[in-house]
């Protein structure tokens, strides 16, 4: 190293999080009156990140909750099963326990469960857009 040279700086890398039971307690989706639906962000854009994640919880309602996304989400359905429904395709699957979903940009989504769902979804989207 040439003496006009500067040192090297090092930024340690941030630490990772681990967020023990914050599927409990989940604030219910006050927009969808008649669903019985129950959603929070348990990362909002961490480290600056375009990612938000967090846990989705379904109690069964005769009506379905229809979720428009402005984003691209994946969840994976932990609990029980959901039957989804896109609204303007018609394309209908169940979704169960361990099951991967992939929902792009611009699906409105009709969410159902026989009984109980819960997922944990990670979206690419601003914490403002839940």
């Amino acid at each position: 190293m040439s003496a006009d040279a500067a040192p090297a700086t090092t930024t340690a890398p941030a630490a990772f999080r681990v967020t023990p039971e914050a599927w409990k307690r989940l604030p219910r989706m006050e927009e969808y009156p008649a669903s019985d639906g129950y959603i929070a962000d348990v990362y909002e854009n961490p480290e600056g990140s375009r990612m938000c994640s967090g846990f989705f919880e379904l109690k069964h309602t005769d009506e379905p909750l229809v979720y428009d996304y402005e984003y691209d989400e994946m969840k994976v359905v932990l609990e029980g099963e959901f039957l989804l429904t896109n609204i303007d395709t018609g394309q209908a699957m169940v979704a169960k326990a361990k099951d991967a979903i992939f929902f792009p940009k611009g699906s409105r989504i009709a969410f159902s469960t026989p009984s109980y769902a819960l997922a944990f979804y990670a979206g690419d989207r601003d914490a403002t857009l839940l």
